[in-house]
C-alpha cells in the first residue's frame, strides 16, 4: 500500500464501506431480532463512521474540539441504548462498543496509515460474526493448559525485558539470548501440543505422528513403543507415528536453526529434507490397518509453555553451551563431535541450537547436528524396538537404514 497515493475521496470510500461491514454483520446477525428491536442496523453504523471521519476532517482543519466532542456524543449514544436495553431486561455491550469502534474507524480512515482503520474493521467484522464459534471454543478449552500458557506469557513480559542482553563469562552465555530461545521452542512446541490433542485422537496414528514431532519426536517414539506394546494389533500404525514424528524433526529443527542463524540453514537445509523424506519413504509398506487413535496416545507429550519444562529446556540449553565449548577447547572438532554423539540420546534440540551460532566453522557444526541426528534417530529405533516385541525386527532395519544414511552427508 505505500506505493499507492490513498487520496481524500479514497479514506472516506473506505470509512463508508468499513462502517456498512460492521452494520451489515449486525443487522444479518439478528441481534436482538426475537424482541424486534436492534441498537443500531446498517445504515446507522455506516453513518457512525462516516461521523468519525467528518470530525477527523474538522479536527484536521484546527477544530480540535471535534475529535473528543465527537466521541462523547457517541459514547452517549450508546449509554442511552445499553439504559434501555437493561429495563427491558437484556443485557450485552456487543452492539455499543461495535459502534464506538466503528466511530473510531472513520477517525482513522483519515487520519492513520490505511492498514489501521482496514485492520480494526475487518478483525471487528469477523469476532462479531464468529460469536458461536468462540462460545464454543472457550466451552472446549482446557483451563489448566490455559493457565500454564498465561502463567509463562506473564513470566515472558516480566523476565524477558530484565534479562541482560550480553555475554558473561568466558562461555560467551548471553541470558536474554537464552531465554528468547526457550520462548522460540516453546511457542512452536506448543502449536504442535495443541494441535496434537485437537486432531491427533480423533483422526490416528498418523497424524499424532506429524503433529507430536512438532514437540518432541523422541517423547512420540516412546508413546508409540508403549501403544505396540499395550496393543499389538496397533503396532504397524504405531510405528509408522513414531517414523513420522522423526521426519518432522527434521523439518523442526531447520525451520528453528533458519530462525537462529539463516546462514547455517542454508548449509543445511539440502541435508535435512532428503532425510525428512526418507523417514516418509519408510513408513510405507510396514502394513497392518490402523484402528483410530484414542485418549492417552501423546500422553507422555508435555505443555511445552509449563514452567517447568521451560526452565529445564534453558538448564540443559546452557549446560550444553558450556560442555561445546570446553571440548572444543579441549579436543577440539573431535570433542565436539564426541558430545554430538552424547546428547543423541535424549532431546537434540538444546545441543543443536546451542551450536547453531557457535564458532568453530560451519562445516564442524553442520557435522555435529547431523552426528546428533544420526546418534537421535539410532535411539529413538531402540527405544521402540525395546518396547514392540511385534515390530522390533521392522523397526531395527528402518532406523538403521536411516541412520546409516546420514554418514554419507556428514562428508559432503
Amino acid at each position: 500500500m505505500h506505493g499507492f497515493e490513498w487520496t481524500f475521496e479514497l479514506r472516506f470510500i473506505v470509512a463508508l464501506g468499513l462502517g456498512f461491514l460492521v452494520g451489515l454483520e449486525r443487522e444479518s446477525s439478528g441481534a436482538d431480532r426475537a424482541t424486534g428491536r436492534v441498537f443500531a442496523g446498517v445504515r446507522t453504523y455506516t453513518i457512525i463512521s462516516m461521523y468519525g471521519f467528518a470530525c477527523a476532517w474538522l479536527f484536521r482543519g484546527g477544530v480540535t474540539l471535534a475529535l473528543p466532542v465527537g466521541m462523547l456524543s457517541v459514547t452517549a449514544l450508546a449509554l442511552v441504548g445499553y439504559l434501555a436495553k437493561l429495563k427491558e431486561g437484556r443485557v450485552g455491550w456487543t452492539s455499543e462498543v461495535a459502534a464506538l469502534l466503528t466511530f473510531l474507524v472513520g477517525v482513522l480512515s483519515l487520519l492513520a496509515d490505511i492498514w489501521v482503520p482496514m485492520t480494526l474493521g475487518i478483525v471487528t467484522t469477523v469476532l462479531l460474526s464468529e460469536k458461536g464459534e468462540l462460545e464454543r471454543f472457550v466451552d472446549r478449552l482446557d483451563t489448566s493448559e490455559f493457565l500454564a500458557v498465561l502463567k509463562f506469557l506473564v513470566l515472558t513480559a516480566i523476565i524477558l525485558p530484565v534479562l541482560p542482553d550480553r555475554e558473561y563469562t568466558e562461555f560467551g552465555l548471553n541470558p536474554a539470548r537464552v531465554w528468547q530461545i526457550v520462548i522460540l521452542v516453546s511457542s512452536i512446541g506448543f502449536v504442535g501440543y495443541v494441535l496434537t490433542k485437537k486432531f491427533g485422537a480423533r483422526l490416528g496414528l498418523w497424524l499424532s505422528g506429524l503433529l507430536g514431532g512438532i514437540v518432541s519426536s523422541t517423547a512420540v517414539s516412546i508413546a508409540a513403543g508403549r501403544i505396540a506394546q499395550r496393543d499389538p494389533a496397533r503396532s504397524p500404525g504405531a510405528l509408522q507415528m513414531a517414523l513420522l514424528a522423526s521426519a518432522v524433526m527434521y523439518l523442526r529443527i531447520l525451520v528453528l536453526v533458519w530462525i537462529i542463524d539463516a546462514g547455517t540453514a542454508t548449509a543445511l537445509w539440502w541435508r535435512m529434507l532428503p532425510l525428512a523424506a526418507v523417514g516418509v519413504l519408510l513408513t510405507r509398506g510396514i502394513g497392518g490397518g490402523e484402528r483410530p487413535a484414542v485418549g492417552g496416545d501423546a500422553a507422555s507429550l508435555q505443555n511445552p509453555f509449563e514452567l517447568k519444562p521451560a526452565l529445564v529446556f534453558a538448564v540443559v540449553f546452557v549446560l550444553l553451551s558450556v560442555l561445546t565449548v570446553l571440548a572444543r577447547e579441549h579436543f577440539g572438532g573431535a570433542g565436539v563431535l564426541l558430545l554430538a554423539a552424547i546428547v543423541g540420546v535424549v532431546d537434540i534440540d538444546p545441543f543443536i541450537l546451542s551450536i547453531a551460532r557457535g564458532a568453530g566453522g560451519q562445516t564442524l557444526l553442520i557435522a555435529a547436528m547431523l552426528l546428533a541426528m544420526m546418534s537421535n534417530t539410532i535411539a529413538k529405533g531402540s527405544y521402540f524396538a525395546v518396547l514392540s516385541r511385534e515390530r522390533r525386527r521392522d523397526a531395527i532395519w528402518r532406523y538403521g537404514v536411516w541412520a546409516l544414511l546420514h554418514i554419507p552427508l556428514l562428508f559432503l
